[in-house]
């Protein structure tokens, strides 16, 4: 059960309740609309993440759901990986990201940007290694959409931790 009420939303704006009616009304949207301009900047933001970048969308997800696991954010798991499934992440790949060293279900760019994601994840900033094996595989931008991508959702999987979210059939939210 979450740790405060939702947003009341028959009391929102007309903004909020637009960008509720777009976001399925889900439960992380109904918290988050309580301030209602953080909440549609954040909209803005999320939704160039997803759907204006060029970062590959397979590199995305899968960097997006491998932030989720490292920050134990089941509510954010279930969901990207129903994202990602519908923009070509495999089923296999879903179930591996868990332990996705040991896969071989993962590509060379793959490979690197987890290896990039867990790294900003658990460390102060990655290695040069790490940097330099994903920053030669991605160019410029994609490799900005990716950090940027890792850190929207590090505060995303935090935020619905923070709170305790409740889920939802993913099939409502996603």
């Amino acid at each position: 059960m979450a740790r405060i009420d939702y947003c009341d939303t028959s009391k929102s704006n007309e903004r909020t309740k637009e960008i509720l009616g777009k976001n399925r009304n889900a439960n992380l949207f109904r918290m988050m609309a309580h301030s209602p301009s953080y909440f549609e900047q954040y909209c803005r933001l999320g939704g160039a993440i997803r759907h204006r970048g060029e970062l590959d969308p397979i590199i995305r997800e899968i960097a997006i759901t491998r932030t989720g696991i490292l920050c134990e954010a089941p509510y954010e798991i279930v969901a990207h990986k129903r994202i990602g499934k519908n923009v070509g992440v495999t089923d296999e790949q879903n179930e591996a990201l868990e332990n996705w060293e040991a896969a071989t279900c993962f590509n060379e760019v793959q490979r690197a940007a987890l290896a990039f994601t867990d790294e900003v994840i658990r460390l102060r900033r990655p290695s040069d290694a790490t940097f330099g094996a994903i920053a030669a595989k991605l160019t410029p931008v994609a490799l900005i959409e990716l950090q940027l991508s890792v850190g929207f959702y590090i505060m995303t999987s935090k935020f619905l931790e923070t709170f305790d979210i409740d889920m939802q059939p993913v099939e409502q939210v996603v």
